[in-house]
C-alpha cells in the first residue's frame, strides 16, 4: 500500500497541491485581471481592487494593523505585468504604483474572498470620509 503524496513547499512558499495558475489574461481597456486556476475556478480581478490590495508595504505597511486605505484609484488601468520567478507576477499600474509582488497564493486569495475585503474597503473609506474618486 502506497502513502498519500505530501505537499513540499517549493522556493515560493507555495505548496505544490495548491491550485496553479493555468492562464493569466490582462484586458487593459477593462482594467482587469483574469486569472485562471489548474482546479478550474477563474477569477477577474478588477485593476481597482489590486491597487488597493496591493501586497507592497506602501499599502500593507511593515507590520500588523498598519494597512493604509488607498482612495481615489476608481479609474486606474493595469499597464503591464511581468513575472517574478515561478510564484508570481509584479503588476505595474497607471498611477505608476509598480512595487507590489503578487503571488499565485495571495491572487487566489484575493479572488476567493473578493466580495469580503471588497466591502471591507469601501466602508474603511466610509468610515474615513474618502472616496474612490480622486
Amino acid at each position: 500500500m502506497s502513502s498519500p503524496p505530501k505537499s513540499v513547499p517549493d522556493e515560493g512558499n507555495y505548496e505544490t497541491t495548491a491550485p496553479w495558475p493555468t492562464e493569466v489574461r490582462l484586458f487593459k481597456e477593462e482594467a482587469r485581471l483574469e486569472i485562471e486556476f489548474s482546479d478550474g475556478v477563474t477569477h477577474a480581478l478588477p485593476a481597482e481592487y489590486l491597487r488597493v490590495e496591493s501586497p507592497s508595504a506602501e499599502v500593507q505597511g511593515h507590520g500588523p494593523n498598519q494597512k493604509k486605505i488607498v482612495s481615489g484609484r476608481r479609474h486606474v488601468k493595469i499597464e503591464a505585468i511581468e513575472p517574478v520567478g515561478h510564484y508570481a507576477i509584479r503588476i505595474v499600474f497607471d498611477d505608476r504604483h509598480d512595487s507590489g509582488i503578487y503571488s499565485w497564493s495571495y491572487l487566489r486569495e484575493l479572488g476567493d474572498n473578493h466580495a469580503e475585503k471588497w466591502a471591507a474597503y469601501q466602508a474603511a473609506l466610509l468610515y474615513r470620509g474618502l472616496s474612490r474618486d480622486s
